[in-house]
């Protein structure tokens, strides 16, 4: 029977057994933005083959401890949450060192925390900048900082940024955005490089439109920002973007990102993936 070779190193990491996709047992996870949409369908995905996650993200107090204790009871896992402002980096920080404290461990990391403002860059409001800005890049950098001691400690990590097809092009009247993602993207490249013999990797999922509170959000932003009914937005501003006319789906995302976390995934680094119906590649 074929044997995956191993490292040659002589560290821990090389002695551990090979992480094929979908082993996350034992695991953990640290998902930022993880109480809703994209974020909370990583978590589920991590839980659901074994792994034990830490949740942060906005919403109702009683309705986050009902999903966490949902999650933890239907996949036999450990869940925890943490409410770490993302615009605050101590907090960010704060989070990560809970979860090693709390878990006893850090293996994976999903920055995935993000907001999002439509308006035109003359009227573009200055603390919106600022908050999306600090949620959408700032944060990642943060906890990813926090994160890569403990990854080298442990002789092995997987750093998940989320960015979007906005990181790669552009649209009106989303600047703070693009710019943020655009940072994310040269953010992910640049720790791939610096942890690339670390057994440590850093990769960009590049999500389209999602069907998330985000982009339901968007969608009557651009309808307002565009004089536009929420109809037109639908069919010629958001999925007109996407060569598939549909949504991407959570489960189409998992999928790269299982794949980004297990051992089979370790030569992807610095890498950005783009799941988003053929849009990037017009």
């Amino acid at each position: 029977m074929f044997q995956w070779p191993k490292r040659g190193d002589g560290s821990d990491a090389a002695q551990a057994p090979f992480r094929d996709i979908g082993d996350l047992k034992g695991q953990v996870a640290v998902i930022s933005g993880s109480t809703s949409g994209i974020g909370l369908a990583l978590a589920r995905s991590v839980a659901a083959r074994g792994g034990n996650v830490v949740l942060n993200g906005l919403g109702d107090p009683a309705e986050i401890e009902s999903t966490r204790a949902e999650l933890e009871a239907a996949c036999g896992v450990r869940v925890r949450y943490h409410a770490a402002d993302m615009r605050k980096g101590d907090e960010v920080a704060d989070m990560v060192a809970f979860a090693a404290h709390e878990l006893g461990r850090l293996d994976i990391l999903v920055n995935n925390a993000g907001v999002q403002h439509v308006e035109a860059v003359e009227d573009f409001p200055a603390d919106k900048w600022e908050q999306i800005i600090a949620i959408n890049l700032s944060s990642t950098f943060y906890a990813t900082r926090a994160a890569i001691p403990i990854m080298k400690a442990q002789g092995r990590g997987r750093i998940v940024n989320i960015a979007s097809a906005h990181g790669l092009v552009a649209s009106p009247f989303k600047s703070a955005y693009v710019a943020a993602k655009h940072g994310v993207l040269g953010f992910t490249k640049t720790v791939a490089l610096e942890l690339a013999q670390d057994n440590i990797t850093c990769n960009a999922i590049c999500p389209g439109f999602v069907e998330t509170p985000i982009v339901e959000k968007q969608i009557a932003d651009q309808a307002r920002t565009r004089g536009m009914s929420k109809e037109a937005v639908l069919k010629d501003i958001i999925l007109g973007s996407q060569p598939t006319k549909r949504f991407v789906t959570t489960d189409e995302l998992a999928g790269i990102f299982l794949y980004l976390v297990s051992d089979l995934g370790a030569s992807a680094n610095g890498a950005s993936f783009s799941i988003d119906g053929g849009w990037t590649a017009q």
